[in-house]
C-alpha cells in the first residue's frame, strides 16, 4: 500500500507504461527469434527480409525508451553476425 497520493499515482502510471511497453519488447523478441531461424534455416531472401524488420524494431524500442540503446546495438551486431556468416557460407 502506498503512502502518499503522488506515490499511488507513480504506481498506476508505470503499471500503464508497462503494458504499452511490452508490446514493443516482445515484438522486438519475436522479430529477432524469426530472423535467426530464417539464418538457421540458411533462407538467404526470407533471412535478409527478417533481419531488416528485427533492426527496424530494435531501433524502434530503443528510441521509444524501452531498450537501452546499447543493448539495441548490441542485439543488431550479433543478428548481422549471423546473417553475414550464413551469407558468407552460402
Amino acid at each position: 500500500m502506498t503512502n502518499s497520493k503522488s506515490a499511488a499515482k507513480r504506481v498506476r502510471v508505470a503499471e500503464r507504461r508497462r503494458i504499452r511497453n511490452r508490446v514493443y519488447r516482445s515484438a522486438s523478441r519475436t522479430l529477432v527469434r524469426k530472423a535467426e531461424e530464417a539464418i538457421a534455416a540458411a533462407e538467404q531472401e526470407a533471412a535478409n527480409g527478417a533481419v531488416l524488420k528485427a533492426q527496424a524494431m530494435l531501433d524502434r524500442a530503443a528510441s521509444k525508451g524501452i531498450i537501452h540503446p546499447n543493448n539495441a546495438a548490441r542485439r543488431k551486431s550479433r543478428l548481422m553476425a549471423k546473417y553475414n556468416k550464413m551469407a558468407a557460407a552460402s
